[in-house]
């Protein structure tokens, strides 16, 4: 677990792009306003952190194949950690040129997540890890840091499992709590949306910038 707890430098804030992301977080907030609200939440919940387990399972599982194992360090994980930086960084900078002044407004699917089944919403949150983008590049850039960092499976697998933890609970918390306390969270939550459509791109480029710039020096720094 020493080993594990050392990654966890890369891993936190990679979480937790995904875990601010209103596209993240606003349509687990959206399925708790439907007919049957806590199985459907909940099912968005278990399809949520199934997506991210697999996306970056898939990675690591491409470095175990690659490298021949998860035990040592390929010779090849330094660029990679190059290169991912510097996508984060060029990532970071496109969403800061690239915003607008008004607060981002939903598109017109995520309204339709009011009225969804449990089963719908399995799978729409599976199909999210998948088509959003910077969801599915954290998952990525998460999958590749642990398949090179020479944790062995099992510590890889766990790095995975905690990943995917802190990845998905911005979500959790709210479904969650949904299930104990009801409707007396939907004001509170209605303005945990609201800031975060009119704050997340700053709070987004902030942590890009970060990460990418300690994955370029950790990879120069390795070679």
């Amino acid at each position: 677990m020493a080993s594990v707890s050392s990654d966890l430098n890369e891993l936190i804030p990679l979480a937790m792009v995904i875990a601010i992301s209103p596209l993240s977080v606003i349509p687990g907030i959206l399925v708790l306003g439907t007919p049957r609200p806590k199985p459907t939440s909940l099912a968005f919940l278990v399809g949520w952190m199934l997506g991210i387990f697999v996306v970056t399972g898939a990675f690591v599982g491409g470095t175990d194949i690659s490298n021949d194992g998860l035990d040592t360090k390929p010779s090849w994980g330094p660029y990679v950690r190059i290169a991912i930086g510097v996508a984060l960084i060029g990532f970071a900078l496109y969403r800061w040129f690239g915003r607008t002044d008004s607060a981002a407004h939903n598109p017109k699917w995520m309204t339709l997540m009011t009225s969804i089944s449990p089963a719908r919403a399995f799978v729409t949150a599976l199909m999210l890890t998948v088509v959003n983008v910077k969801v599915f590049v954290m998952c990525a850039a998460a999958g590749a840091a642990i398949g090179t960092a020479a944790l062995g499976r099992a510590g890889a697998w766990q790095a995975t499992i905690l990943f995917t933890m802190l990845a998905a609970s911005t979500v959790a918390l709210p479904v969650l709590a949904y299930q104990f306390a009801g409707a007396r969270l939907d004001a509170p939550l209605a303005k945990v949306k609201h800031w975060m459509e009119r704050n997340h791109t700053a709070l987004v480029v902030g942590i890009l910038l970060v990460i990418g710039a300690g994955l370029v020096y950790k990879g120069i720094h390795a070679l």
